[in-house]
């Protein structure tokens, strides 16, 4: 985040901003390629600033007080629109450009969609900097969508808000995860009953206001399943599942991917789920950037990597 030529004193703010994002001065001391006694040192004159410790230590953890909250907010406002100001959509070179992307995204994805990523985004833009930041919910992803805190926002959630704008980027159908030598591997014993009977392990819900789209897809036919074991890190799921009974309903893409690497089964489901649609959301006000065109049309060509990957293994 730190430039050399940066012609407004933004360091302060920067610092600001990525403290109550790392909530940790070694973090954004490394985040920041700053030293701890650089940091250390900004948020003392923050405080001064500010009147305000921004951040108390609570059990060992650095906790925001409500005005390092608000102040974050307007901060990070503040920097996207300087940011605007040095950048000219009309001379923007993927070569040469020195900007921060940043995309939000599920930990559900098939790892090769932002294996992509990386090494399309390290060939064409080698000064700029790439950052992934993980949905939770607690992550209000239309308030950084739209005070520039994340680029894109990638999500599958079955009612995306209307006011984004928003393209697919696949189409996924569902598919369960099992143990190899669990019964529902076995032919003909998997049933609809023997699904909603069974112990499920589940992803923790990354949106506060959105189901997800297999129990949605449960609801609409009044049925519910037993979600037993809940995990928070998604790709730490398919590890969980040998040796037990458990059963994981998720993308065709994450499932195969991880069959490769742990002794599961990826079967078809007893029951018939819509298809799992990702796509990218962008605020209105980035719509027309070349940078921000540039990215998003970077994404779109990983996912059809993806699905290309995806044929190639059906022939």
């Amino acid at each position: 985040m730190i430039r050399a030529d940066d012609p407004f004193d933004t360091y302060l703010l920067r610092v600001l901003c990525t403290l109550i994002a790392e909530q940790s001065v070694s973090r954004t001391a490394i985040r920041m390629n700053q030293s701890q006694p650089a940091i250390s040192s900004a948020l003392k004159r923050l405080r001064t600033i500010f009147n305000d410790p921004l951040l108390t230590r609570e059990k060992n953890v650095m906790v925001p007080t409500e005005r390092a909250l608000q102040l974050a907010r307007n901060a990070q406002a503040a920097l996207s629109a300087l940011d605007n100001l040095l950048v000219s959509d009309d001379r923007f070179d993927p070569a040469t450009t020195e900007q921060t992307f940043t995309v939000a995204m599920p930990d559900y994805l098939a790892p090769p969609f932002f294996a992509h990523v990386v090494r399309e985004f390290r060939q064409a833009a080698p000064h700029a900097r790439l950052v992934a930041v993980p949905l939770a919910a607690t992550f209000n992803y239309e308030q950084a969508l739209s005070d520039g805190s994340a680029d894109i926002v990638i999500g599958n959630w079955p009612n995306p808000p209307e006011h984004l704008h928003l393209s697919v980027l696949l189409e996924d159908d569902v598919v369960c995860v099992v143990a190899q030598d669990s019964i529902h591997a076995q032919p003909g014993k998997f049933t609809p009953q023997a699904y909603l009977s069974a112990s499920h392990i589940v992803p923790t819900p990354y949106s506060r206001d959105q189901r997800g789209l297999v129990d949605s897809g449960l609801s609409t036919m009044r049925v519910h399943r037993d979600n037993r074991v809940s995990c928070p890190y998604f790709n730490l799921a398919p590890s969980l599942i040998p040796g037990t009974d458990l059963i994981l309903t998720t993308g065709r893409h994450f499932a195969n991917y991880h069959a490769q690497h742990v002794p599961v089964a990826v079967l078809n489901p007893p029951i018939d789920f819509p298809f799992m649609r990702f796509y990218q959301l962008w605020h209105p006000s980035r719509h027309r950037s070349a940078a921000h065109i540039w990215l998003r049309g970077m994404l779109t060509a990983a996912s059809q990597a993806l699905r290309d990957l995806r044929d190639m293994h059906r022939e």
